[in-house]
């Protein structure tokens, strides 16, 4: 395994974390009492292997339901000193309804104090109100430091690059020492939120690179036969890892196996020409079929969601479209595509179906294609992903 200084908190991080959302029993929390025990003993095995493989980095959340108490059960076979713990809880318009979150996380986890407190999710600029605020829920965190119960406060987002830009420069009440965010392959929108995180010396964790980064657990022949020697999924891993401002991907184990091919990429992670050489591949393809280097090529030449005739979003949909036609992204993309036009921060705004009904000459003109251009590719990409 290697390891990173995971920014200012001066940790030492395994570039590998161990991500525990998939392995929870329930997505409700539960006692312990109605834990099946084959399931906390299939827990127990992601953990043993997890430290067999060096991996010291165990990253959970209040909100995965009955994820911190079956931890609980089995951290508590290792000296406490031999791993960093990570808790995520989400903030509120109550800072002291946080706080007692977070206690009570503490109490799921049993233990006096975790490594690392995420605010989980500044997903929008409510949360970040809820976070950022005087008062809120980041002062709340840093009470719980002085107390000894948290050491380093950092948070998660999934929304948009300017809502994580706004958290990450946020100075009052100390800022953040760290955030969990994604980025990746198929999704490099966010390279400004690391830069800026680089820059005031906060540590990166990337959250998901294989599912959330194309379902790379299950990928495409194309893919397959792009990353030769490698697979896709080691691919991505090297992609992140050699990104300079990036100390920590997750691996989200179910079982103990989940971990060998990650562990296995590493050992080409001194090769800087490797996972360039197989990225010209995947960019070669993606021109070859949708007529760009990059499936979000057009992201900027079109207004955001909200400043577009019924809120479509534009930019999100021909991105996914052309991970569905340039990269044979189909599943990943239709599963984002179902989930607009709900008013969720991962997928904003609306989705293609009512496209024919507005004028898009404008903003058709802006991304360098005609009106029919526009407004066809946006059906055909509602007829693909719909």
């Amino acid at each position: 395994m290697k390891y990173r200084i995971f920014g200012r908190t001066g940790l030492s991080m395994p570039v590998l974390s161990c991500g525990l959302m998939r392995s929870m029993y329930s997505w409700q929390d539960k006692p312990f009492s109605a834990i099946p025990g084959a399931r906390q003993q299939e827990l127990s095995e992601v953990v043993e292997a997890a430290f067999a493989c060096g991996i010291t980095h165990f990253e959970t959340a209040r909100g995965y339901g009955s994820s911190e108490r079956q931890l609980a059960g089995i951290l508590s076979r290792y000296d406490r000193h031999q791993f960093i713990l990570q808790t995520k809880v989400h903030p509120e318009d109550d800072p002291v309804r946080f706080i007692a979150n977070v206690e009570d996380s503490l109490r799921r986890l049993k233990v006096e104090r975790v490594d690392l407190l995420s605010i989980h999710g500044i997903n929008d600029y409510h949360s970040l109100w809820q976070s950022c605020r005087p008062g809120g829920c980041l002062a709340a965190a840093r009470s719980l430091q002085k107390k000894g119960r948290v050491d380093w406060v950092g948070f998660s987002g999934h929304g948009d690059v300017e809502v994580l830009l706004s958290a990450i420069r946020h100075e009052q009440d100390g800022g953040f020492d760290y955030l969990n965010v994604h980025w990746y392959t198929i999704w490099q929108r966010n390279a400004r939120a690391l830069a800026a995180a680089a820059k005031r010396n906060m540590g990166v964790f990337i959250i998901s690179p294989t599912d959330k980064g194309g379902m790379l657990q299950a990928p495409p022949g194309i893919l397959c036969a792009l990353s030769q020697p490698l697979t896709p999924m080691q691919f991505n891993d090297l992609y992140c890892l050699q990104r300079p401002e990036v100390h920590t991907i997750a691996v989200g184990a179910a079982r103990p196996a989940d971990f060998t091919a990650h562990v296995d990429a590493l050992s080409h992670l001194q090769d800087s020409d490797l996972a360039g050489i197989i990225y010209e591949k995947w960019q070669k393809v993606m021109q070859e079929r949708c007529g760009q280097l990059r499936p979000d090529a057009l992201w900027d030449k079109v207004p955001r969601w909200q400043e577009t005739p019924g809120y479509i979003n534009i930019g999100l949909i021909l991105w996914l479209y052309n991970l569905a036609k340039g990269w044979d992204l189909l599943e990943y993309s239709q599963t984002r595509y179902r989930k607009m036009g709900v008013d969720m921060p991962w997928v904003p705004g609306n989705n293609a179906a009512d496209a024919a009904q507005y004028d898009l000459a404008e903003i058709a003109v802006n991304a360098g294609l005609s009106k029919e251009e526009l407004t066809t590719t946006l059906i055909w990409a509602h007829q693909l992903l719909g």
